[in-house]
């Protein structure tokens, strides 16, 4: 079922309207750098939180894990609670302080800048904004996907056609406006987000026959579990795969861990810390930010499992076999037969929504990184000067890569994806990330090792160990002829396990054998004690 074209093409075209006039908005307090950068330092804290969570979860939550759910079951919502206590608690009762203040002290602007400054390393600043600008669009291309994948089931577009049509409309308000012009429009787009999954929770139970009755459903479905994943350790939708099986393995290590942890050391999250005005903001920021991840993440993961339900008893198949195997395609395919006509142009507006918040803060993050910290902060020796025209045009580049992705990536990316981008940022970031907040001993040698190390080892983890990501690049078996270089369980085992605590290794053991740093820098960062 498609819905009606005209009928989308006007209500579309209200939410742009109300979309690119925040961006002007944005655009016009949008005076010197730090307005582009840190939206001027005086975000509020409800903008705040709606922002990063609007942020957060995009379409890579709600398509590409809610797929995830559909195939594999509902053990995804130990996900949501990391998101909360991790995503939420955690970052924004003990890493957001921190960040703002030592951000503020240093002038900091990006997420490479204050690990640059704190630790007096350029390097850093410039590596932290390559790696940024390298692998991120990796990330933004599969937000696209999941955009992408909705608007051609819904609206019968070709793919390649709503690649580009939605991808010049993120750039536009993105590319004029900074930061303040996304934060005011992710504050919006996370409140349709909101509203609509909230509908979509109880247009599910009704049209299941309840809660009870739909979960009971699901879980008399087991044994249409394909044989397939019945091996690899798939015991029913309600229930964990089996303890130590390669399907728990993915579940535990690379989706709850790996997306769980990662989270503390995405820069585009971390910057909107340096955003507010004060501390207070971050604790009347998780009252507003814990209830909506909830409802993002929570209701995204158990409408894909339950769509195993509808799908058998409207077509009798369940959501894999009705999506031809792309998970990516399931949540889209049940919206479209499951929801009224009202609904799939409301939740089109959600997934638009989504993937544009979650757009436009990676596009800033890629551009300041290649524009503010690469070029200005590593190339320039951090020289005078606005680079705002060279962040714009650092936006546009990296725009143009992640569309590319968007074009070439396989089926059933998104998650996967995912969860590789946040295990690098966690393998390269966190230890230094946590150090430079929390450890005034930490110094600049064992930051640049940690940083290494993390970066070096969960790329090598990828390309040679992970079956589930060397396996298909294939990298491994043309140098040595073997799919992976070590086999048994630890082929099963996310880079994210391997990698972070090797990194926060090297970071401990050389900072521990070099000079501290100064009194004078450590009371620069931090403040006088």
């Amino acid at each position: 079922m498609a819905v009606s074209t005209s009928t989308f093409g006007i209500v579309i075209l209200i939410y742009l309207m109300v979309i690119f006039y925040l961006g002007w908005l944005g655009y016009k307090r949008t005076c010197k750098d730090d307005d582009y950068m840190v939206a001027g330092r005086k975000i509020h804290p409800f903008i705040l939180a709606l922002s990063y969570g609007a942020t957060f979860i995009s379409t890579a939550a709600i398509v590409g894990f809610g797929g995830v759910a559909g195939s594999l079951g509902m053990g995804l919502l130990w996900l949501v609670f990391m998101n909360i206590f991790v995503g939420i608690f955690i970052a924004f009762a003990i890493f957001g302080p921190k960040t703002r203040r030592i951000g503020q002290n240093l002038s900091a602007v990006t997420f490479p800048e204050l690990l640059g400054k704190r630790f007096e390393s350029r390097f850093i600043q410039g590596f932290s904004g390559a790696l940024i600008g390298v692998f991120m669009p990796l990330y933004a291309g599969i937000v696209l996907i999941g955009a992408a994948r909705f608007i051609e089931t819904a609206l019968g577009v070709h793919y390649d056609i709503a690649v580009l049509i939605f991808t010049i409309i993120v750039a536009a308000y993105v590319i004029t406006g900074g930061l303040i012009a996304v934060m005011y429009t992710d504050a919006l787009q996370g409140f349709l987000m909101f509203i609509g999954m909230g509908i979509l929770l109880v247009f599910t139970y009704r049209i299941l026959g309840g809660i009870n009755q739909a979960h009971q459903s699901l879980t008399e479905l087991g044994h249409l579990v394909p044989q397939a994943l019945v091996q690899g350790g798939h015991q029913g939708w309600t229930m964990m795969p089996e303890l130590g099986s390669p399907i728990w393995w993915t579940m535990v290590s690379t989706i709850i861990l790996g997306v769980g942890i990662g989270v503390l050391a995405q820069p585009q999250l971390a910057v909107r810390f340096m955003t507010v005005e004060s501390d207070k903001s971050f604790n009347r920021a998780i009252f507003v930010g814990g209830p909506f991840i909830l409802m993002m993440a929570g209701v995204a993961y158990i409408t894909g499992a339950l769509s195993n339900v509808y799908f058998f008893e409207n077509f009798g198949q369940i959501a894999l076999e009705i999506a031809g195997g792309n998970t990516d395609l399931i949540i889209p395919m049940y919206i479209n037969n499951a929801m009224p006509d009202a609904f799939v142009i409301l939740f089109m507006l959600v997934l638009l929504a989504a993937s544009m918040s979650t757009l436009s803060s990676q596009y800033h993050t890629m551009g300041t990184s290649i524009g503010h910290d690469f070029y200005r902060g590593y190339l320039l020796s951090g020289k005078a000067g606005r680079t705002v025209n060279i962040t714009r045009l650092g936006i546009a580049v990296t725009i143009l890569i992640s569309v590319i992705f968007a074009y070439f990536l396989p089926i059933s990316i998104i998650a996967r994806a995912t969860a590789i981008f946040f295990g690098l940022c966690a393998a390269a970031f966190l230890p230094i990330y946590a150090g430079a907040l929390f450890w005034k001993r930490m110094t600049r040698e064992g930051a640049i090792a940690g940083l290494i190390v993390g970066t070096l080892s969960s790329l090598f983890w990828l390309t040679f160990v992970h079956a589930a990501n060397a396996v298909p690049l294939g990298i491994s078996e043309f140098i040595f002829s073997t799919e992976t270089v070590i086999t048994g369980t630890w082929t099963l085992v996310d880079p994210i396990l391997i990698a972070t605590p090797l990194a926060a290794i090297a970071a401990i053991v050389v900072s521990l054998i070099t000079e501290p740093p100064s009194d004078e820098h450590l009371e620069w960062c931090y403040g006088k004690s």
